[in-house]
């Protein structure tokens, strides 16, 4: 009935079928005078998503997570991941070969010194690894009498003898309706915030910040339009795209060319040394600039600046044509969900649906709308035990059946042209247990509190982030994930720099739009999440002393009546009956008769007098 396009459902090799391949990995850094080697899951630029070719973790180790890292001695392996992936991971790997280990506390450096003896030799890809993650690792080493040695080709690629092709994805030029705002003043706010930092250059190495400036989109990685590319930015003069010529049409070579040079990527060295030879001081950015770059523009005589990318912060506050386009994205996608949410509460309960299914059915209802580019990630629909993996995605050996007394967790999203969605529920399939519908009810009061913040200029991600779990710390339980990330304009669905979590401490401006995410996992039982997108936005307080923020709901989209217990307030019943009236007021209109009956009955009204006053 339904069908995927942007979404597979395979299981990738995993086990003791990639043993082989470690032994071969290893051959050749015996090969190489080589001790060990370190294999983030990383391309150039640190993207959330890589292209085929540079999926050299997956390759080794058979985890396929979008974060991780892995270290192969001659006697040991380590593969370290985050607590996302824990239950992943050791479903993935041949733990005989790998040890599975904490990516953050204690971090892999700690493992690294004591798996090492004086005089071993640890190799490391500079082009894969930050500045900061080189000299942690070079620390590391040293702490042990070890040397951390760069390489100048990547040993994984020596023996991954079917290594795909880099992607060649066509550029398309976002047009003005969409971005909001010309290049060229772009690169006037980018050169004023180069002026403060009193540098000579800046190289965007990230290609979301290229793709920003510049007004392109691409198709080199999944669920991103990212077109893979550098720019060099001088104080003065025309700024350097380095990006692979076959990428570009007559339309969008003539528009780069308005405003800048474009050259192959790897005319990229040549520029920077002879840049860098003039003494100039090179901007770079510390989250995504490769150590190769840090070591180029050192060794040509120049100075590399390592610091914050300030396009970050300008492309994370949204202007006004993007903020209606996310508002008008928002409620396309919510036809799609509430047409979604009504079937599964039609069939879900007759036991015969499985995970692919709503994995499919959701993907289709979004295509229906005429306007889907590509889902802004793998869905994520884990019914029962699945549903505790955070970020649990289906395959065809690990499809479960949904049935009658599960909780159904399916976090997705959408890459429309005028806005990127991420949504997330939690559905009652039959009836809910007591223990089901308290975790629930703790989760949505966290979640109405971080919708419900006031909060001044200044305020952090880190400040907010225990509103969302306070409800659950009294019961003596949490979640191991923040409860919000930056989401960009028909970019990434993770973006920077901005968050809220208990590491988030960039200033949240008006204009971001974050999620609000909160959940609870109870392992092998059920999994909790409720995620809308948040705009942020100016509050008029009167009398207040400075100016005050708060939040505008994007998502819309109806929450669980069924899931919910008298615990909750009567002024977060208030919120939630408020919010499913606006869901009703934007979405019944542009619905099927019989979505409508069902979107009536799934946004009605909760009765205020059962509920305590707060």
């Amino acid at each position: 009935m339904f069908e995927a396009h942007f979404q597979t459902f395979e299981e990738s090799e995993g086990g003791v079928a990639l043993t082989a391949r470690l032994a071969a990995f290893r051959e050749e850094l015996t090969r190489r005078q080589l001790t060990g080697f370190v294999i983030p899951r990383a391309d150039q630029q640190q993207n959330e998503y890589v292209a085929p070719s540079e999926e050299r973790l997956a390759w080794l180790t058979g985890f396929t997570g979008s974060a991780g890292l892995a270290i192969a001695l001659a006697k040991g392996a380590a593969l370290f991941v985050d607590g996302r992936y824990t239950l992943q991971a050791a479903k993935q790997v041949d733990t005989e070969a790998w040890t599975i280990a904490s990516l953050i506390e204690p971090p892999p450096e700690s493992w690294l010194t004591k798996h090492l003896t004086a005089g071993d030799r640890v190799g490391f890809d500079p082009w894969l690894h930050t500045s900061a993650a080189a000299e942690r690792l070079a620390a590391a080493c040293a702490k042990a009498g070890a040397e951390l040695i760069a390489v100048d080709s990547n040993p994984v690629d020596s023996v991954w003898t079917d290594r795909p092709a880099p992607p060649l994805g066509p550029v398309t030029v976002h047009g003005a309706p969409f971005a909001g705002e010309a290049e060229t003043d772009k690169l006037s706010r980018i050169r004023a915030e180069m002026t403060k930092l009193g540098v000579d250059a800046l190289v965007l190495s990230d290609s979301h910040a290229v793709a920003w400036t510049f007004n392109i989109r691409g198709a080199d990685v999944s669920h991103t339009p990212l077109p893979l590319s550098y720019a060099l930015v001088p104080k003065d003069g025309r700024p350097t795209i380095f990006i692979d010529h076959r990428k570009l049409s007559n339309l969008s070579r003539d528009h780069l060319e308005r405003n800048a040079d474009v050259r192959e990527p790897d005319a990229l060295t040549p520029a920077l040394t002879e840049l860098a030879a003039t003494g100039a001081s090179i901007a770079l950015d510390t989250a995504t600039a490769a150590d190769a770059l840090t070591r180029l523009i050192a060794s040509a005589g120049g100075k590399p600046v390592r610091g914050s990318d300030p396009v970050a912060l300008l492309k994370a506050v949204k202007n006004d044509a993007e903020i209606r386009g996310t508002r008008s994205a928002h409620q396309r996608d919510a036809v799609a969900l509430a047409r979604f949410l009504a079937w599964i509460d039609r069939e879900a309960p007759k036991g015969t649906l499985t995970e692919i299914d709503a994995v499919e059915a959701l993907e289709t209802f979004r295509r229906e709308t005429g306007a889907l580019k590509d889902v802004s990630f793998p869905t994520i629909a884990g019914t029962g035990p699945n549903g505790a993996i955070v970020h649990y995605r289906v395959t065809r050996k690990s499809n479960r059946r949904i049935m009658p007394g599960d909780l159904l967790l399916i976090d997705s999203g959408a890459q429309y042209e005028d806005g990127t969605t991420d949504v997330t529920r939690t559905i009652a399939i039959g009836t809910p247990t007591d223990e089901m519908r308290d975790r629930f009810t703790r989760v949505l009061r966290g979640h109405i509190a971080i919708a419900r913040a006031v909060f001044p200029d200044g305020t952090t991600g880190a400040q907010l982030d225990t509103l969302a779990r306070q409800f659950l710390w009294q019961a003596g339980v949490d979640f191991e994930h923040g409860t919000g990330h930056g989401v960009g304009s028909y970019l990434s669905v993770h973006e920077g720099p901005a968050r809220i979590s208990k590491l988030g401490t960039t200033p949240l401006k008006r204009g971001m739009i974050l999620s609000n995410e909160p959940g609870y996992y109870k392992t092998d039982a059920f999994g909790i999440r409720i995620e809308n997108l948040e705009l942020v936005t100016a509050i008029d307080i009167p009398g207040a002393e400075k100016p005050m923020n708060g939040f505008e709901t994007l998502t819309l989209a109806p929450i669980d009546r069924r899931l919910i217990d008298r615990r909750i307030s009567k002024k977060e019943v208030m919120w939630l009956n408020d919010y499913h009236a606006r869901v009703r007021r934007e979405v019944r209109p542009h619905l099927d008769e019989a979505t409508k009956v069902w979107l009536d009955a799934a946004t009605e009204p909760l009765p205020l007098e059962d509920h305590a006053p707060g």
